[in-house]
């Protein structure tokens, strides 16, 4: 993995970053706001991203590239969209990562530090919490309303594939 530093006051960014559908309303302010706790991170293909059981403090938007989602070996999702967003659940809850990310080839990363939110006060504290919050809360019903409409046909499949065996059963006696 390749990394910048902090990219604290790179105007260059802010314009990349509101082309982004999750970061799309934020205003200036607050993107800067976000560069301040971020870094650029470059992965080759088939380098691990996250881990899945290890405990970090990153949130990631994907830049470029694509990357896959993998539980227990098994391949959940590839994303490939510039804005997807993907590490936010342990940040929410504080647990461990539930699934590791691998690259699958050349991507690039902004990758947002959530314990910097930690050593802020006041007024700048609770917008930055709102900000992060706000696009969890966008990125989490996305995700809700795809897994339940995936639900739907799978048990729609299932109720088709019982439904055969029920037939078979008659042609057979």
């Amino acid at each position: 993995m390749i990394e910048s530093d902090y990219l604290k006051d790179n105007i260059n960014y802010v314009e990349r970053l509101r082309k982004m559908p999750s970061l799309a309303d934020f205003s200036e302010k607050d993107l800067k706001g976000i560069l301040e706790m971020s870094k650029i991170r470059k992965y080759e293909p088939d380098e691990v991203i996250l881990e899945e059981g290890v405990f970090d403090c990153w949130i990631y938007f994907l830049v470029s590239g694509k990357i896959k989602v993998i539980k227990h070996d098994e391949s959940l999702s590839v994303l490939s969209r510039t804005g997807d967003v993907f590490g936010e659940m342990g940040i929410i809850d504080g647990s461990p990562r539930s699934a590791s990310v691998c690259a699958i080839d050349e991507t690039v990363c902004l990758a947002t530090d959530a314990s910097y939110i930690d050593r802020l006060s006041g007024n700048d504290r609770a917008a930055f919490s709102s900000i992060l919050y706000r696009i969890f809360s966008q990125i989490l019903a996305n995700r809700l309303r795809i897994t339940s409409e995936e639900l739907i046909k799978a048990k729609e499949e299932i109720d088709r594939l019982k439904g055969e065996d029920d037939d078979t059963e008659l042609i057979s006696i």
